[in-house]
């Protein structure tokens, strides 16, 4: 063994632990083939070389056995410097008091000359400012040494067991995750060479992980794939920067499948921090990639269908339904498309001729194309949009009608298309019409997957296009319905001056309009008085229709009760609130007599406005069912809404109805109508009744032209609501039109009466009616005397027809009955009903009134003669 001065063990100059640590760098390139060996120990790097990371410390012994000289890596692993160190007995200064009799031998073994290697135990003793020692365990190496004058001494290296389990540690990690690693894994050096692969990384390309050392990417790689890699490389090299998740495409060895890896990349630096290559660690992805593209696909599905379900059945038009499919799937799903339905199902027919075999005629109701100036022949000839045809029956799109099953179109030679799907288009297991789908060459053939789509999207246009004929059909139908329900022509009305008007909703092919259950009417009361009516049911369609059919043969039969307007409309109310229960107007009926809790969901609710006009008073009574107000103007006036109270809809049921009388002064003009007339999805209702009542400002005008210069006008506030306007004109009875007396309650009274109306029909010119007036005044009078109260009121009207009415102050109304031969009398009701047009009776607030009417003469009197009318009595 060479004698090494013990100062010379360890420089004291930091810089020199630096060039130890590269000299530790150069000689571990130079092992490793990086550099030449004989350059090895003038290489210089920063620090960071083996030593500095296993923290290796020397001291000297004298040879009286005590320190005599402590290096500055000592000073940091004890915690001691040079100037106490130095002269200290190391085996009393760090060995425990237990051990130190061992260490005593030990260290005289040492100074005899014999070298010594173990693990030594040691305690840092406690320093000067009151900080505890600690325990250590050090490995220790002793050299036996001379000093100049050939005394014996010793040199001794010491480690931390510590830092060297931890890097033990390290190590073993370090090899556990490259051995172990289930991603291939592999180390380039700066020339871009494979310096160490892992097994699993071998496995995929074949041979040992030997095998691979010295290769570049080219060996594994396609050369466009390759040079990107390499690029990709270097720049981590360069640059430091990582790279997550790059995807890189290649085969491997005995496989014709091309394989996808995903590859993350990191720069590796030596112990002095120097790079000295790149970890590549890879995965294959290519079954995940495969997932991918499948989930993909799935995934592009369910979003065409789902555009499919938002774009498609938005119109209840057949044809903007068709067009509707054609716009999700061009292009997205196939190049071109067209659309043909049945013939006889877009005529109403609901079972055409040659439904069941495919043979009946179709016509083409749209197609659509993603390449310009491309005919669609699909099968034969092309067809243009709106052509009538039909399909061989032995052809593919017949089979297809035939079977409700896709077939797929053989391409014709030199062609633009390559694929085409035939899918019949089957709602509620009726084939309605036929879809095509193509592809032009260059793009991707259907697949099973696309079959299935398009049976799929199909199916949902092929629903939607059959809902829209069942609506085309009910909606003819409801119209033709709620029109035979209305009154036909002008109405016309004693004192009164009628226009109206009925629009059904405004209807377009992407928003269209159904029925709606609106009505109005006109009815002529007994004393020459007019029953007004406005009403609207509360939804839509034909049952919408019926239940305004309904309501309005009820309000027709309560009104010729001569029932008041709040009574009547009490009645309607119960009616409505039977129309939605099974038993239709029966079960109605019987909720009219019989009042009951209101079910919401059995029931129809519906707004009415139901007024009176007296033309002799020219007064008018309102009652208000939760109806838009009615709107007045008055001769020189502006327009204005006249509060009515609005009860609660018919239907609803539990509240009374208020009543309002105003008189309406000659020429005023009043106004019923429905919400359809000032209320849109795009104007407010108050907007719109601001319009309406701006809208009336020269009421003198024709009241046609009034009715037409309001819809002119409030053209932009009404939208998809039927639309019902009712106008009246004053025109009250005139003065001389009207007879009026008081008689006293005794007999002399009936011959009075025949005098009034002789007298009275003389002077208007009427004497052909003059004994028949006479007979029945008689008659009427003798029972006001006979079973009436109070005193009797006669009451002759000339209009359009001759009315006379006696009163009194009896509440028992007057029922016709047949007299048997043998009876004086009980035949008055019957003569009257015998010789007049019409009679009746109705209740007054202070009795009841008697009426019979009579047709004026118009040169051929159909009337019947009192005497003949008498002898055919008995």
């Amino acid at each position: 063994m060479s004698e090494i001065p013990a100062k010379a063990t360890e420089s004291e100059d930091p810089s020199d632990g630096a060039r130890a640590g590269a000299t530790g760098d150069a000689v571990a390139e130079a092992a490793s083939g990086d550099v030449p060996p004989a350059d090895a120990m003038w290489q210089s790097s920063p620090p960071g070389s083996i030593y500095d990371y296993i923290k290796v410390a020397s001291f000297s012994i004298g040879p009286d056995g005590l320190v005599d000289q402590w290096s500055l890596r000592a000073e940091q692993l004890f915690g001691i410097s040079a100037e106490h160190a130095v002269g200290m007995d190391p085996i009393e200064a760090f060995i425990d008091p237990d051990l130190r009799e061992q260490g005593q031998r030990k260290m005289a073994e040492i100074l005899d000359g014999r070298e010594w290697t173990g693990v030594v135990p040691f305690r840092i003793p406690d320093t000067a400012d009151g900080e505890r020692g600690r325990q250590g365990l050090a490995e220790v190496y002793v050299m036996p040494t001379r000093t100049e004058d050939g005394e014996k001494a010793a040199v001794c290296i010491v480690v931390d067991v510590r830092t060297l389990r931890s890097i033990e540690t390290d190590l073993a990690a370090s090899q556990s995750i490259f051995g172990q690693s289930p991603f291939g894994f592999l180390l380039i050096d700066t020339d871009l060479r494979v310096r160490r692969v892992n097994q699993q990384f071998a496995n995929t390309f074949g041979g040992g992980p030997d095998d691979h050392r010295g290769r570049g990417v080219h060996d594994y790689l396609q050369r466009p794939e390759a040079e990107r890699v390499a690029a990709t490389l270097r720049r981590v090299l360069e640059t430091g920067s990582s790279i997550t998740d790059m995807h890189i495409t290649g085969f491997v060895p005995g496989s014709e499948e091309r394989r996808h890896w995903s590859v993350n990349l990191y720069r590796v630096h030596s112990g002095s921090g120097r790079p000295i290559g790149v970890a590549w660690l890879g995965l294959d992805i290519t079954s995940r990639r495969a997932a991918a593209r499948e989930a993909a696909a799935a995934r592009r599905n369910l979003a065409l269908l789902n555009e499919a379900g938002a774009r498609i059945g938005n119109s209840l038009d057949l044809e903007t339904t068709a067009r509707e499919l054609l716009d999700v799937v061009v292009p997205g799903f196939c190049d071109l498309a067209t659309v043909d339905l049945y013939q006889g199902l877009l005529a109403g027919d609901e079972t055409p001729p040659g439904l069941a075999d495919g043979s009946a005629e179709l016509r083409r109701v749209a197609f659509a194309s993603a390449v310009s100036d491309a005919p669609f022949t699909g099968s034969g000839k092309p067809v243009a949009v709106g052509a009538v045809h039909h399909y061989p029956f032995n052809s593919p799109c017949a089979d297809a009608l035939r079977t409700a099953r896709p077939r797929y179109v053989p391409a014709e030679e030199g062609g633009l298309v390559q694929s085409t799907l035939a899918v019949p288009m089957v709602a509620h297991d009726t084939v309605v019409g036929l879809a095509q789908f193509s592809r032009t060459k260059g793009s991707e053939p259907f697949g099973d997957r696309d079959r299935d789509l398009a049976v799929e999207l199909a199916a949902r246009a092929a629903v939607c296009i059959d809902n829209a004929r069942l609506y085309r059909r009910e909606h003819e139908r409801a119209l033709i319905l709620q029109r035979s329900l209305l009154p036909p022509g002008d109405p016309v009305a004693s004192g009164l001056d009628i226009a109206c008007r009925y629009l059904p909703g405004n209807s377009s092919a992407d928003r269209p309009s159904e029925v709606g259950g609106d009505w109005f009417d006109v009815i002529e009361l007994p004393g020459h008085r007019t029953a007004l009516v406005v009403g609207d049911v509360m939804g839509r369609g034909l049952r919408a229709a019926v239940a305004m059919g309904e309501l309005r043969s009820a309000v027709r039969t309560l009104a010729l009760l001569d029932l008041e307007p709040a009574e009547v409309l009490s009645a309607l109310d119960e009616i409505a609130r039977g129309l939605g229960a099974p038993g239709g107007v029966q079960q109605a009926t019987r909720a009219a007599r019989r009042p009951r809790e209101a079910d919401l969901s059995e029931v129809y609710l519906a707004t009415c406005v139901y007024a009176v006009y007296d033309s002799v008073t020219r007064r008018c009574t309102f009652a208000n069912a939760g109806h838009l107000p009615p709107v007045l103007v008055e001769p020189g006036e502006t327009a204005l809404m006249l509060d009515v109270p609005p009860g609660m809809p018919l239907g609803v049921g539990g509240e009374p109805f208020e009543e309002v009388e105003v008189e309406l002064p000659e020429g005023a003009l009043l106004a019923l109508y429905t919400d359809g007339l000032v209320e849109s999805r795009d104007h407010p209702l108050d907007e719109g009744l601001q319009a309406f009542v701006g809208a009336l400002t020269d009421p003198s005008r024709p009241l046609e032209d009034v009715c037409d210069h309001v819809l002119n006008t409030l053209d932009t506030h009404h939208g998809e609501d039927d639309i019902a306007l009712l106008m009246a004109r004053v025109q009250g009875l005139p003065t001389d039109s009207v007879g009026d007396w008081t008689l006293p309650r005794e007999p002399r009274s009936v011959g009075r009466a025949r005098e009034y109306a002789r007298g009275q029909l003389l002077s208007w010119d009427l004497e052909p009616l003059v004994d028949t007036t006479e007979l029945l005044v008689s008659e009427l009078v003798t029972n006001a005397l006979r079973y009436g109260e109070g005193e009797i009121r006669l009451r002759l009207l000339l209009d359009r027809t001759l009315v006379c009415e006696v009163w009194d102050a009896g509440l028992v109304q007057p029922r016709r009955r047949r007299a048997r031969d043998t009876d004086e009398g009980g035949r008055g009701l019957q003569l009257v009903g015998l010789l007049s047009a019409a009679w009746g009776s109705r209740r007054t607030p202070r009795g009841k009134t008697v009426w019979f009417e009579l047709p004026l003469p118009d040169g051929e009197s159909g009337m019947v003669d009192p005497a003949e009318a008498l002898l055919s009595l008995f």
